[in-house]
């Protein structure tokens, strides 16, 4: 699942220590060998459909600006002008007049290419060492109608080689083709790794997610995949769904009532609309979850050491969205209220951090993608 990451703990396993959750240096040094060296989930690109269009996007204390240029190629550039450092685009999202980047501060202006191409000189002659003043360039790649952005630039690896063999487990689904049909944005009191270890274990599910366990029997049992059952092997010829995975009986999809809310993707495997769940994780801001009628983007963006703002979209066919018969309420209330109990839960697990006899947790067995998932920000710090 992770890079350089092979073992599943079957043992208890001490967690990352404490301060790792609130400790503003410790944050920072995250920032620095994480999330300003991966490659980082922006939006979706028709967010940018014409020439000129752009959006800007926060990473850490980082601004990022991505754009269309004339010939609809997409770039990025450090948001910051290199006469003397002023934010250049100020909106989140926006058309760039004149097809140029201007700084509203002194007036210098670059092309959709990010080469300086005029300053007022107010009659005064041309000054030497302009050469090569053009904005900062920031590494950009699109895959399948998602946008991503690598801080690391000219040193960043390729997304493809970076994200690994993950990508072809959505190959089914028409991610290119689906449109937004729902947004949502909610500040989540609480360290980003908090978010992604609740993401990676279910031991919480029973308790915390009724609905949800009830629509996905194995997850009432407090495990996520039939091989985490000890007794596994004495159910492997079950075709019940609390031993197999799954949905429960005569549900199809994520949504209120377990029917889909359009038409579905004819490109599944019959093992794929059985299980009705598919998941694709691209550490360390987003994750994709693919069901057989609509799929489900979720952002993480770091703010603060103990603040992560969790940005999710909701993508459906054309067809579906301009069916008169389409409740989008029924799929976006279902995820959203599994979405707002995870918020609830990580919030209170950050809470207790601060304890000063609390160095640190421990992981079940049952927690091994925690584990694993904990494991790789040691590897990441130490490179």
């Amino acid at each position: 699942m992770y890079e350089g990451v092979t073992s599943h703990a079957r043992r208890i396993e001490r967690s990352l220590p404490a301060e790792w959750y609130f400790d503003a240096a410790q944050y920072q040094r995250e920032l620095e060998r994480i999330w300003y060296r991966r490659w980082i989930y922006v939006g979706r690109a028709d967010a940018i459909p014409e020439p000129l269009d752009y959006v800007t996007h926060r990473i850490g204390t980082q601004v990022v600006l991505v754009l269309r240029d004339e010939r609809g190629a997409i770039r990025a550039f450090h948001n910051t002008c290199r006469h003397r450092g002023s934010a250049l685009c100020r909106a989140p999202s926006g058309r760039l007049a004149g097809g140029r980047i201007t700084c509203a501060y002194h007036g210098w202006s670059y092309n959709l290419r990010g080469e300086l191409a005029r300053l007022p000189l107010h009659d005064r002659p041309r000054p030497d060492g302009l050469d090569g003043l053009g904005l900062y360039p920031v590494a950009v790649t699109e895959w399948r109608g998602f946008v991503f952005v690598n801080l690391a630039s000219e040193k960043a690896s390729t997304f493809e080689s970076s994200a690994g063999d993950v990508l072809e487990s959505l190959a089914h689904w028409p991610l290119a083709e689906l449109q937004v049909g729902h947004t949502h944005s909610r500040t989540v009191q609480c360290n980003w790794k908090i978010f992604w270890e609740n993401y990676h274990e279910c031991l919480h599910c029973p308790a915390v997610h009724p609905a949800l366990s009830a629509l996905v029997p194995i997850y009432k049992r407090g495990i996520m995949e039939p091989g985490d059952d000890p007794d596994w092997i004495d159910h492997s010829d079950s075709v019940d769904p609390a031993y197999r995975g799954g949905l429960r009986a005569n549900a199809v999809s994520w949504t209120m009532n377990g029917q889909a809310c359009g038409a579905s993707f004819a490109g599944l495997t019959a093992e794929e609309r059985r299980i009705g769940y598919h998941y694709l994780t691209l550490l360390p801001s987003m994750y994709i979850a693919a069901h057989v009628d609509y799929v489900r983007v979720v952002r993480l963006q770091p703010v603060s050491p103990e603040t992560t703002e969790v940005f999710t979209q909701w993508l459906f066919p054309a067809a579906t969205l301009n069916s008169p018969e389409f409740e989008l309420e029924n799929a976006v209330r279902f995820a959203a209220q599994v979405m707002t109990e995870d918020a609830a839960v990580c919030e209170l697990a950050q809470q207790g951090q601060r304890a000063l006899s609390y160095s640190c947790g421990v992981l079940m067995p049952e927690e091994y993608a925690v584990h694993d998932f904990q494991q790789w920000v040691r590897a990441e710090l130490a490179h």
